[in-house]
C-alpha cells in the first residue's frame, strides 16, 4: 500500500465525512488552545517583522483546520495590540497528502476571511495549500516562525514491513495493529518504524524553521511503557472483531484481515521525549499528557463508529472493496461500545519545540 496515494480523511460534507465527524478532535484542540495562543506570543517576542508564516502540517479538512487558524491569527491580532505595532502579513500554509479534500478548505476560506474581519484581526493573511507528505520537504530553507500539526504524526509513512517475515507471511495473522494476542515483533515492528519516521519529521522541519521558531505538536498516544496498552489500541481490537464478523457470514476473506495493517502507533510520551532529545535540532519547551474519554462522542458507539469511518473509510475500501462499509461500521458500532464500557481514555500527547540550530 502506497500510504501517499491512499491516506487521508473522507471529504466533503456528508454523513460519514470528518468534516461532520471530528468533534472528538475539536473538542481537544480547543481545551489545548491556550498553549497554542501562548507560543503565538512567544515567537513574536523574537520575530515580529514585517511578515509571519505559519504551517499546519496535516491540516485535513473542516471546521477544526480553521478553528486552529482563527486561534493564531486572534493571537498574533493580540500581541501586536499590545505593543502598539502594525499588524504583520501573516501566511499560512496548510499541507496534507495530496487526497486530502482541499477544496473544501478553500471554498470555506471566504467565510474565514469575513470572520477575521469582523473582529478586526484580518489584516493581510495569505493562505495557500501545500500537497505532499511532511515526511519529505515542504518548505525552503528558515521560511516557517510557527509550525502546528495536530493528531497526524501517529501516522506513519509506510507500513511497516517488520510486520511480515522474507516470504511476505504476516506475524501479526488475525489483528489489526497491536493486540494481546500479537508477538512482541510487531510492536517493535511500529516502534521502530515510528522512530523512524518522527526523527525525519524532526529533521526536516529543523531545515525549515527559523532558530528560535516554535512547533505545536498533539498526537494520539498511550498512557504507559507497555506497547500492549489497551488504551492505545481498543479502536483497533473493535475494528478486528467487526472484520471477524464479515468473516463469519461470508463477505471478506479471512486472509485480507491477516493482511490489513494501518500505517499507525501511538507512541508513549518517553518515546517521543527521547527522540526529540536524540534528534538534537529542538529543545522540548513543554510536554503534556492528557487524558480525555472518547465516551462523549456517543455511549452507544454509533458516533464512535462515524468518526473512526470518517478517518479510515479510505485506507478501509483500498483493502477491503467498497460494498461492505455499512455493514462493517455496524458492527464496528457495536464492538467499540463494549470497549467504551469499559472507561478507556484517548491519551493526547501535546509538545512546544523551539528550535536551536
Amino acid at each position: 500500500m502506497e500510504v501517499q496515494k491512499v491516506l487521508h480523511m473522507n471529504g466533503g460534507a456528508a454523513k460519514t465525512s470528518y468534516a461532520c465527524n471530528s468533534s472528538y478532535q475539536r473538542r481537544g484542540l480547543d481545551m489545548l488552545m491556550p498553549i497554542t495562543e501562548k507560543v503565538v506570543m512567544d515567537v513574536l517576542s523574537t520575530h515580529l517583522g514585517e511578515s509571519m508564516k505559519i504551517a499546519d502540517l496535516g491540516c485535513s479538512s473542516g471546521p477544526n483546520t480553521f478553528l486552529v487558524l482563527t486561534t493564531m491569527v486572534r493571537a498574533v491580532a493580540t500581541k501586536v495590540r499590545l505593543g502598539f505595532r502594525p499588524m504583520p502579513e501573516i501566511q499560512l500554509y496548510l499541507n496534507d497528502l495530496p487526497g486530502n479534500d482541499f477544496n473544501w478548505l478553500f471554498r470555506a476560506l471566504p467565510s474565514f476571511h469575513e470572520r477575521l474581519r469582523e473582529e478586526g484581526a484580518f489584516g493581510s493573511c495569505f493562505v495557500a495549500g501545500v500537497p505532499g507528505s511532511f515526511y519529505g520537504r515542504l518548505f525552503p530553507s528558515n521560511s516557517l516562525h510557527l509550525v502546528h500539526s495536530s493528531y497526524a504524526l501517529h501516522w506513519l509513512s509506510k507500513v511497516p514491513s517488520a510486520l511480515y517475515n522474507e516470504e511476505g507471511i504476516p506475524f501479526n495473522k488475525g489483528n489489526i495493529y497491536i493486540s494481546e494476542s500479537s508477538p512482541s515483533c510487531v510492536p517493535r515492528a511500529y516502534y521502530q518504524q515510528f522512530q523512524k519516521d518522527f526523527s525525519l519529521y524532526l529533521k526536516l522541519r529543523s531545515q525549515e524553521v527559523v532558530t528560535g521558531g516554535r512547533m505545536v505538536l498533539i498526537l494520539f498516544g498511550r498512557r504507559t511503557v507497555d506497547p500492549y496498552d489497551k488504551e492505545g489500541a481498543f479502536i483497533w481490537e473493535a475494528l478486528s472483531r467487526a472484520v471477524r464478523d464479515l468473516i463469519l457470514h461470508g463477505y471478506i476473506d479471512e486472509e485480507k484481515l491477516h493482511s490489513f495493517d494501518p500505517p499507525y502507533y501511538t507512541p508513549c510520551g518517553g518515546e517521543v521525549v527521547q527522540e526529540v532529545k536524540r534528534e538534537g535540532s529542538f529543545t522540548l519547551e513543554r510536554f503534556e499528557q492528557v487524558e480525555k474519554s472518547p465516551c462523549g462522542i456517543n455511549g452507544n458507539g454509533k458516533d464512535m463508529a462515524l468518526a473512526m469511518r470518517a478517518v479510515m473509510e479510505p485506507l478501509i475500501i483500498h483493502h477491503f472493496g467498497e460494498g461492505i462499509m455499512d455493514m462493517l461500521f455496524e458492527a464496528y458500532a457495536r464492538h467499540v461500545a463494549v470497549e467504551m464500557a469499559k472507561g478507556y481514555k484517548k491519551i493526547h500527547l501535546v509538545l512546544v519545540l523551539k528550535k536551536i540550530k
